[in-house]
């Protein structure tokens, strides 16, 4: 079969890789009919070393069940199903907690141990506890805005859980990429009464907007901390979303929250250490977050993308096949699409 495979920085092939088959007795191999670049996948694009070791890149995807092994007992022979991120088996101590991304047997798809999605196919280990079968056929109007159930919508919404977002709350997204969109859907979800996005390019704070975002804040630094303060008498916000992963973002996330507020951490961490140390102490801060365990928040959130009462797909601009990958990379690291869409067939 064909996938993308990331050698180096900027160095993204479609080349002939080795066919998924069943390993284990809980693996099952999904046909992929739609994937897509995430905005944690620019950073190996960006900084990857040859040394680190090619891998097929990937791990959002929706597909159809091909096998299974003897095993599995939830999904049978084609089943639609999404893929998110990582892979649980769902019945460790902390998948029962809704925590799937710790769990004791898991692992995250797209590395040199387990190759990714961006391909036609692709092996999922322990797949009773991570595929969810989606009540719909491959080809349906709803699949871009399905395929976020992989990642970007429960990521965002993650964020929205750990801040404590709720009705009344005023709220602030750090970062106007898709996972910050989808922080906005789901600050807008849960009732917050503003909601803030962080962001400098026009088109995406617009889809914001669209979203449910009340005010924009394009400066960055201390002009974007002065401007929130603004926007919230002086107090800042009760909850923040970050976004990014930078120290700035972080910073600039501490800074804007109000005393006894919190922060919900998605962004993936580019830094060893956490900035805003003293700040968050002397602040009573709450500050939780880390790698989504999305695969918890698709009951709650399948029933809305398919009543249309959400529309997440909107955050792909742009889809291309599997040749169009390489570009595609491009264009999400230089800003000019905000989300690719792969349909490898």
């Amino acid at each position: 079969m064909r996938g993308a495979v990331m050698y180096a920085a900027g160095d993204v092939r479609i080349e002939n890789v080795p066919d998924p088959r069943i390993e284990e007795p809980t693996d099952a191999v999904i046909r992929v009919t739609r994937a897509c670049i995430c905005g944690s996948d620019l950073w190996p694009y960006q900084s990857l070393k040859e040394s680190d070791g090619a891998r097929v890149m990937g791990h959002e995807a929706i597909g159809v069940v091909e096998d299974v092994g003897r095993e599995v007992r939830t999904v049978k022979v084609g089943d639609v199903v999404v893929m998110p991120f990582a892979f649980s088996d769902g019945t460790c101590m902390f998948c029962e907690h809704g925590l799937q991304t710790e769990c004791v047997h898991g692992g995250f798809f797209g590395n040199t141990e387990v190759p990714g999605a961006q391909s036609e196919a692709v092996r999922i280990p322990q797949a009773d506890g991570t595929l969810y079968v989606l009540p719909v056929a491959e080809d349906d109007a709803l699949m871009p805005s399905l395929l976020t159930l992989s990642d970007v919508l429960g990521t965002g919404h993650h964020a929205a859980v750990v801040a404590k977002v709720g009705p009344g709350k005023s709220v602030a997204v750090v970062g106007d990429g898709a996972v910050g969109l989808c922080g906005v859907i789901a600050a807008n979800r849960l009732g917050a009464e503003q909601i803030i996005l962080m962001g400098r390019h026009e088109v995406r704070t617009q889809l914001g907007r669209d979203f449910g975002a009340t005010g924009v804040v394009s400066e960055r630094g201390r002009e974007a901390v002065e401007r929130v303060l603004q926007m919230t008498d002086g107090y800042g916000v009760d909850a923040v979303l970050e976004c990014v992963g930078l120290d700035q973002s972080m910073e600039t996330a501490i800074e804007i929250a109000r005393p006894g507020g919190a922060v919900g951490r998605v962004g993936v961490p580019q830094h060893e250490l956490m900035p805003g140390a003293q700040p968050s102490f002397y602040k009573n801060l709450t500050i939780g977050g880390g790698p989504a365990p999305v695969r918890a928040y698709i009951d709650e959130l399948l029933p809305d993308i398919l009543d249309g009462r959400i529309e997440p797909g909107r955050v792909f601009d742009r889809t291309v096949d599997l040749d169009g990958v390489p570009e595609g990379y491009r264009a999400m690291n230089d800003r000019e699409s905000i989300k690719v869409l792969v349909k490898p067939w």
